[in-house]
């Protein structure tokens, strides 16, 4: 909860000023680019299992685009990049889980991989998320504003105020931006800046085997870690080095080759052991993987990960219960018949701020219940008896409302683009096949159902962080919240429309795949869905009474250790279930920032607007700049011809032959560094 001695919260636009906000331009513009980016998500997550958030790019695009052609203000901008949010993070929800039904028990879940089903779990799942985050907006968004940073809104609210000031706040966002474009064309086009170095030691080593470091150097990454800070990147961090430092190493000292083979095949990962390929690049012939800690990372940290988001998610929420049963109440009390007649006879100086409205709890009871109701009716839910269907309805309800609020809270301290929502959605496979298990309710039949709850809360939770991220930067410029909670449900519904079909062409077999008998283009070696097909073995293995529990809880007892001394258990174990190629540059943009607040402090200099200031507004123009990359380097693969014109202007294997492999990854290294180095000039320069 904020500190009672921190500064009350002065929004950009003050609570008593109304300008235009909720108008059908800033909806129709916003769920043009909800299609657009929910498009671009589909194939990115299909092919690499991994997605981009599109809430600061639609919030460039609105600042750019709006106000020159549509003449709109800032709050109209922000309902735009609202509403079009919604299309990325139903997307990478549908394709992260739904293609799992192609992959169950002989083809058991096949029949509900079609459109209907996709659009109405889809839309059934987007509006759990938006739903549950009404009564949690005050607790999560409101009191914790100085706790969770939420990184991706507060860099859209910067980009909508720079755009609205023009000047200097202007110039210095897109100064980072343009910077960002020009790293991430060297880097994503010409590959003149290394994607990812890597130091590891080899297997062989008799002290330290398979132990890496690696580094994912966006400038996207970088801007994150400045924006939320040292403290929460140093703890990110920790988690990723006692994975890829300490875990993988012993596991590589004391587990064979063949045994980590065997855990990736009954994963998935591997159809088979005599045919080389799969995480780590197995070689059947040798016996070996040509890289030993991805291979581990695959098979045990990743359960392992899993296992402590779970145990750290639900500590978090015993944590919570306080707050958010004080915004129960606050909601109950607000919404009922005597406070609204209250409310009405009140002068307009007495009634609550436009800035502090929210849609009614009444809302989110009585649309619960219609969800509850649409569940158990529509016949796209799969389940064999009416109980049945009510149980999966309850599993979502109960689901969604505790992984909303876990969600929102870890898109709170590391950004949407890193939440490990795979890892809450693997959480709920689990949890859900253990209720059945306990009905009875085991065997092939119900693989299909199991999938259904986790698809429906994969999405909400997707859902719910973007949401988070809107109504932080809707708090910081002064939204009016229940105006931005209808464009969420608007965005919901019309993003989903599009996702659904996207998804059905993208899995159109080619006339090559047909002439193998592959029927399906997703799962094939064009689109992998690795994230699909994780969630199926997972499913199978629960129902038939196959997984392997002990990494799981190995997990969960090291995110409670972590908690009794006094550590951020859920953002630790995050750091642990994400690959150290993430978080290790998020730290580099902490440690950067932490760098600046010294020189600052050592100068005697404070910045009366800290959000505002010239370092913020530089790693919100990075973060803008990257993120626009990625999505615009999806939009342009999706064409075949593109894709191949961009990965043959590639001068990777020219720069590796002349500087050798370690020297072109020192080459990108220095680079990122440069970038930091800028990104420190600019935090400690003073007007």
């Amino acid at each position: 909860m904020q500190p009672a001695s921190a500064p009350a919260h002065k929004p950009f636009i003050p609570a008593a000023e109304s300008p235009a906000e909720f108008t059908l331009k800033a909806i129709i513009t916003g769920a043009v680019f909800g299609v657009l980016f929910g498009a671009a998500t589909v194939y990115l997550s299909l092919k690499a299992g991994l997605s981009v958030s599109a809430s600061i790019p639609i919030a460039v695009l609105a600042i750019s685009l709006g106000r020159r052609f549509l003449n709109t203000t800032i709050l109209e901008n922000n309902i735009i990049q609202t509403t079009g949010s919604a299309g990325e993070s139903i997307a990478s929800g549908v394709v992260f889980t739904m293609p799992g039904f192609l992959f169950l028990t002989n083809g058991t879940g096949a029949d509900f991989f079609n459109y209907w089903t996709i659009l109405t779990l889809a839309i059934l799942g987007g509006l759990v998320g938006t739903l549950m985050m009404i009564p949690l907006r005050r607790s999560l968004i409101v009191q914790e504003h100085g706790t969770l940073p939420y990184p991706e809104g507060t860099a859209c609210a910067s980009v909508l105020i720079a755009g609205e000031k023009g000047g200097n706040f202007a110039k210095t966002a897109y100064q980072g931006l343009g910077i960002a474009l020009i790293y991430a064309v060297l880097q994503k086009v010409l590959h003149i800046v290394a994607e990812v170095p890597v130091w590891a030691t080899k297997q062989a080593n008799r002290y330290f085997p398979s132990a890496q470091v690696a580094g994912e150097i966006t400038p996207e990454y970088l801007g994150v870690g400045y924006i939320i800070g040292f403290r929460i990147s140093a703890v990110l961090v920790g988690g990723g080095i006692l994975a890829w430092l300490g875990l993988i190493p012993l596991l590589a000292s004391v587990v064979p080759g063949d045994t980590i083979a065997l855990q990736l095949q009954k994963l998935g990962y591997l159809s088979d052991l005599q045919k080389a390929g799969g995480p780590g690049g197995w070689n059947p012939a040798t016996h070996t993987f040509s890289d030993n800690a991805a291979a581990i990372y695959r098979a045990y940290i990743r359960q392992i990960g899993a296992g402590a988001v779970t145990a750290g998610g639900f500590m978090t929420l015993l944590k919570t219960i306080p707050t958010i049963v004080s915004s129960f109440r606050q909601s109950f009390s607000s919404s009922s018949v005597s406070a609204i007649e209250t409310e009405s006879k009140l002068s307009e100086s007495s009634r609550v701020p436009r800035t502090e409205q929210d849609l009614s709890v009444r809302v989110v009871i009585i649309g619960s219940i219609i969800l509850v109701g649409l569940m158990v009716l529509l016949p796209q839910i799969p389940g064999d008896s009416f109980l049945t269907k009510l149980l999966i309805a309850i599993l979502v309800i109960v689901f969604g409302f505790f992984f909303v609020t876990v969600a929102s809270r870890i898109v709170g301290l590391i950004g949407s683009s890193s939440s490990p929502v795979s890892g809450m959605t693997i959480a709920t496979i689990m949890g859900t096949a253990l209720v059945f298990i306990g009905f009875g309710l085991t065997g092939k039949a119900y693989e299909p159902a199991v999938l259904v709850v986790g698809s429906m809360i994969c999405v909400a939770a997707a859902n719910a962080g973007a949401t988070s991220q809107d109504l932080k930067t809707g708090y910081l410029i002064g939204a009016t919240p229940r105006y931005q909670q209808i464009a969420l449900f608007i965005g919901v519904i019309v993003s989903s429309l599009v996702i659904g079909a996207t998804v059905k062409v993208l899995d159109t077999p080619t006339p090559d795949l047909l002439a193998q008998g592959i029927t399906h283009a997703i799962g094939s070696d064009k689109f992998p869905a690795p994230q699909g097909t994780l969630m199926a073995t997972l499913i199978k293995g629960l129902l038939s009474f196959n997984l392997d529990w002990q990494f799981v809880l190995v997990g969960a007892f090291i995110a409670f250790v972590f908690e009794l001394v006094g550590v951020s258990a859920l953002a630790f174990a995050v750091g642990l279930y994400l690959p150290l190629s993430t978080t290790l540059p998020i730290f580099a943009g902490g440690l950067v920032k932490a760098l600046v607040d010294w020189q600052a402090k050592r100068t005697g200099t404070v910045e009366e607007d800290a959000d505002l200031g010239k370092g913020n507004l530089f790693a919100t123009g990075l973060v803008a700049g990257g993120a626009l990359a990625g999505v615009a380097v999806a939009l342009l693969s999706v064409n075949e011809s593109i894709y191949n014109g961009l990965t043959a202007m590639t001068l990777e294997p020219t720069l590796a032959s002349a500087l050798g492999e370690g020297g072109y990854m020192l080459l990108g290294a220095l680079t990122f560094v440069g970038l930091a180095l800028m990104l420190y000039r600019i935090g400690t320069k003073r007007d």
